[in-house]
């Protein structure tokens, strides 16, 4: 379980992004949605120690990791996906799923974990994490590191950017089957109604402050009856719009 008490952050211009947020979080599929510039991805890089609140606290089945950097609180069982994923050079795809389980990969197991993204293992075990990759490439080989780490807490910063329609459906699947195996929770940064509608629950953020928060029976319909406040395009207007 994931607690926020009074969490407050302000850049470094002195601009508050995130405003006095409490807010609660036990095992399940929570989607973090709003409009652009609301506080979103902020909010999660707080969670996972990428940015430190201002004020506030933040405990993690009890425990106060408020202090704790990103690297200690990956030791807790936190993972991070980035929407714009790291580029590694020199590491390759095996080396990368090797660190992210902790223990040698093997053939079969890589497979598993690329095949479950919609990539060839043989393909892609020894491909460098450089500019060889296309974007969409990089984001589904980092979602398969976060199956391979298999943590408590997998946060995803809008997985869906970057992506074909082809390759979002079947991340739907990898979500659905993630959350059934690890029985955690899965925090996922979206505008996307498909991924909101499999959600458990739904925090809507707006202006630095959690405006709505509940289970997606409650809170979607309210959302759809106000989609221009989300600021946002469903997956098929954006590739229309290409």
């Amino acid at each position: 379980m994931l607690e926020l008490k009074n969490i407050s952050y302000e850049a470094e211009d002195g601009k508050e992004i995130l405003s006095d947020i409490s807010l609660t979080i036990d095992d399940g599929f929570v989607a973090i949605t709003g409009p652009n510039g609301g506080g979103k991805s902020t909010l999660a890089k707080v969670i996972a120690g990428i940015y430190q609140p201002t004020s506030g606290q933040i405990l993690l089945d009890g425990e106060d990791i408020t202090n704790l950097t990103i690297t200690e609180r990956a030791k807790k069982g936190i993972s991070y996906a980035f929407q714009q994923p790291v580029r590694f050079k020199g590491l390759r795809v095996r080396d990368l799923l090797k660190l992210a389980a902790g223990k040698d990969t093997t053939m079969d197991e890589a497979c598993h974990f690329l095949s479950e993204v919609g990539l060839c293992a043989r393909d892609y075990i020894d491909r460098e994490l450089n500019d060889s990759l296309s974007g969409g490439e990089m984001k589904r080989i980092e979602i398969a590191t976060i199956l391979a780490r298999g943590t408590k807490m997998s946060i995803f910063d809008e997985p869906e950017a970057g992506i074909d329609l082809w390759s979002f459906q079947n991340l739907i699947h990898v979500f659905e089957k993630m959350h059934e195996k690890t029985h955690g929770n899965i925090l996922i940064i979206s505008h996307q109604e498909r991924i909101l509608n499999i959600a458990d629950k739904i925090v809507y953020v707006k202006a630095g402050k959690v405006e709505k928060y509940g289970t997606r029976e409650e809170i979607l319909p309210t959302l759809l009856d106000t989609a221009g406040s989300i600021a946002c395009k469903t997956l098929t207007d954006k590739m229309e719009d290409k």
